[in-house]
């Protein structure tokens, strides 16, 4: 991922630097595990332990000559540790390594992820706190539809976001799983005790049964999961992108000093940052195709899969983490305009409270096709007119009117009436 979009926290778990350390880690748990079980000299392990080390450099100078990434790191490390390096890869297959490192890797992101989204979980639910009041419109095609509150619109964002939080809890148990079985898996050259024991000196568990590497439905989950965060928080985007529009203009993004909007027009406050996460959202949705190509390995194994991750899960979890961070900063900061919705909810007279009038006159006695006929009436007459009214046509007419006292059309024009339930649903929420 380019710099622009990497943030160290994430980042710095995706260097070639932290890569190696991860393999390192492996070797040295499985060369503990072999000295547990008595296979290789106690006495190497803490040598091997005290001198290895890597030179990403170095390895690199040897994988241009070799042409083998495992390989070359070995060489490099026993350049290290000397006549005790013999110890080291003992009865192993490169993917042992590599597979059971990768879920190191992936499980320290999906840690870092997930004390982000609890930083999104907290900011939505603030804001959802001091609005849940704050009355508004609610749309339905993009459309003038009932009253809603802003807050019960974060409350929705809220519930989805902690969905995210359950995914990712199960997800770290699906992917922190390593294998360190061999060539086919088998466990040829190796015992399965030593694969437990490493595994559990490593925080993983044993893969139930691996081939020569750990099955890429793991992968494809673990990055469809990351898609699938991105696809809710590009949801939020498009949500504060529309309500931005000048003629709607019901929340802003924060502008902050000095800022500068467009080159040509010095009055521009665009929503930037919704904008790129919305372009963040596709290329991570991008990456998660890419994961399921991956699961169709040939026979035991094949290596097309190993050009794909090594793009497509640093981007993922790279990507992820910069919207997660993005989206909470942008919750956080929102500028919500309370007069702008109140203007929004009444125009054209109130005209959609049109159901709360139709639910009255059915309730009076009239069928709901006569019901419905007067209503809709009043409502087209007052649509898109400046001077549109639709609580002045319905007062005036003479068959509402004959069905309805004044105070029984004033409390259909009362916004009060659509939310008095959802009190439930902020209760579920804790907001």
């Amino acid at each position: 991922m380019i710099e622009r979009y990497t943030l160290p926290e994430m980042g710095n778990l995706w260097t070639e630097s932290y890569k190696l350390k991860t393999w390192l880690q492996v070797e040295i748990a499985v060369c503990e595990a072999q000295a547990e079980l008595g296979y290789i000299p106690s006495g190497a392990v803490e040598e091997i332990k005290a001198k290895a080390n890597f030179d990403p450099k170095r390895v690199l100078e040897i994988e241009a000559e070799v042409r083998h990434d495992v390989i070359a790191f070995l060489t490099n490390v026993n350049e290290y540790v000397g006549d005790a390096g013999r110890y080291i890869h003992l009865g192993l297959t490169s993917s042992d390594v590599l597979d059971t490192a990768l879920a190191l890797q992936l499980v320290a992101s999906l840690d870092v992820l997930s004390q982000r989204l609890e930083d999104l979980i907290q900011a939505i639910r603030q804001q959802a706190r001091e609005h849940r009041h704050t009355v508004m419109i609610g749309r339905s095609h993009g459309i003038h539809a009932e009253p809603i509150t802003f807050g019960f619109k974060l409350a929705g964002w809220l519930a989805e976001v902690l969905r995210h939080q359950e995914r990712l809890r199960i997800l770290r148990e699906t992917i922190a799983v390593g294998k360190i079985s061999g060539a086919v898996g088998t466990y040829a050259n190796i015992e399965p005790r030593v694969e437990a024991i490493a595994c559990q000196k490593l925080g993983l568990k044993p893969d139930t049964a691996s081939t020569q590497v750990i099955s890429r439905d793991r992968h494809a989950d673990y990055v469809q999961q990351l898609a699938l965060v991105a696809a809710s928080i590009e949801r939020f985007a498009v949500e504060i992108r529309n309500l931005q529009k000048t003629d709607v203009l019901e929340v802003e993004e924060f502008f902050a000093k000095g800022q500068k909007g467009s080159s040509a027009m010095p009055h521009k406050r665009n929503p930037i940052r919704s904008e790129r996460l919305t372009g963040m959202a596709r290329l991570v949705r991008s990456h998660a195709g890419a994961a399921l190509e991956n699961v169709a390995l040939w026979h035991e194994r094949d290596i097309s899969h190993s050009s794909v991750e090594r793009v497509i899960l640093p981007d993922a979890c790279i990507l992820t983490h910069f919207m997660l961070v993005e989206i909470t900063e942008l919750v956080k900061n929102l500028l919500v305009y309370p007069e702008n919705m109140e203007r929004n909810l009444n125009c054209y007279g109130g005209v959609v409270f049109s159901q709360k009038v139709l639910l009255a006159l059915l309730d009076k006695g009239l069928s709901r096709e006569e019901a419905y006929a007067i209503v809709q009436e009043s409502a087209h007459a007052a649509w898109n007119k400046p001077e549109g009214n639709f609580h002045g046509l319905i007062s005036k007419d003479s068959r509402v009117t004959q069905k309805l006292s004044p105070t029984d059309i004033e409390t259909c024009f009362d916004p009060q009436q659509h939310l008095r339930h959802l009190e439930q649903v902020y209760q579920r929420l804790g907001i």
